[in-house]
């Protein structure tokens, strides 16, 4: 039967003293000392790395809190400028949503976020994990925040022997059963953090890990081993053809509708992506391909270029200010183009 006073006492000991620095925190001991987080950056910094990790996160977290320091400067911004700013942090539906949400911050609650799990899961585009996540960390409240470090922690300490994902709502109940109204906040970073930099997906240090002696996994002898998984299906693979038409320093963009895949983002032009690959069309050169892996398909995408550009619609943007607007695939493909 695990302790769960004494797991708690431990790991918010540990916390005290190996809180990760991160720029959007505020560290124990400031914390301690009356210091409160500012829930624009929590929430700011927790819908950013959703599928991205820290380090590939704080560059982006940095630029936009200098750019939009606070809720309703970004909620004033335009669409394209903020998905151009999103450009390389991936599932640009994420950056719609954050827009849609900083709006109803702005003109539906005077610029203030919710300070209740439940206020905050209303907002648009907040999901359960965001809600938790905000509700704990800026407002301390005991809110159950579990991604999927917090998964990997419970699945070691108690040895859950179910298979991920439907072992999902059984982590959820396990971390549920640990947090208290004693330092909330500081709870879920302290987890987040032993799974970050300890109780790792690889070769988890276990001796320096302050759960060892309530860890169930570590205790059978292969801790690597869990959590238990269950294989995954093999993501399909898809083909399309991308076109780059140049004009000066200039490349042709157009913008992507505003719902689905990177939608609302500018972008190369290109076919659809589908199963079998397609013939080159007359008048065009391919240059080579790239390859990019979404969450649900791989793609191969054919780089097309043509030597004198015929077509007026395009958005003719220069080069460099293409680079830094375009989603990561269309990145790749235009580099390929320019050799």
């Amino acid at each position: 039967m695990t302790d769960t006073r004494a797991v708690r006492r431990r790991l918010l000991d540990w916390y005290d003293r190996h809180a990760r620095v991160l720029p959007w925190r505020v560290g124990p001991a400031e914390h301690a000392a009356g210091v409160r987080q500012d829930p624009y950056k929590v929430w700011l910094s927790e819908v950013m790395l959703q599928q991205t990790t820290t380090a590939h996160a704080a560059p982006y977290f940095a630029a936009f809190t200098r750019r939009w320091p606070m809720v309703g400067a970004l909620a004033k911004e335009e669409d394209g400028v903020v998905m151009a700013a999103w450009a390389g942090l991936g599932y640009y539906a994420r950056a719609r949503n954050l827009l849609a949400c900083a709006r109803a911050v702005a003109d539906e609650h005077g610029g203030v976020f919710p300070n209740t799990e439940n206020g905050l899961r209303a907002l648009p585009g907040v999901g359960g994990y965001t809600a938790a996540a905000v509700a704990a960390i800026a407002f301390d409240r005991p809110a159950n925040v579990v991604d999927g470090n917090v998964e990997r922690v419970m699945s070691r300490l108690y040895a859950v022997e179910a298979l991920l994902p439907g072992a999902k709502p059984q982590l959820a109940r396990l971390a549920g059963g640990l947090v208290t109204e004693d330092r909330p906040g500081n709870w879920a970073q302290a987890l987040m953090d032993l799974g970050a930099t300890v109780c790792t997906p690889r070769s988890p240090r276990c001796l320096v890990c302050p759960l060892i002696d309530d860890c169930a996994a570590y205790a059978s002898g292969a801790p690597q081993t869990y959590p238990r998984k269950a294989a995954k299906a093999e993501r399909p693979h898809r083909q399309g053809q991308v076109f780059v038409q140049r004009r000066g320093g200039e490349v042709g963009l157009v913008r992507r509708p505003p719902k689905g895949l990177l939608g609302g983002m500018l972008a190369l032009p290109t076919t659809d992506w589908t199963p079998a690959p397609r013939p080159v069309p007359p008048g065009w050169r391919e240059v080579g391909a790239v390859e990019h892996v979404f969450t649900h398909f791989s793609l191969t995408l054919h780089v097309l270029v043509k030597a004198d550009p015929t077509d007026a619609d395009l958005i003719w943007t220069p080069v460099e200010d293409a680079r830094t607007a375009l989603p990561t695939v269309f990145r790749k493909a235009l580099d390929r183009a320019l050799g």
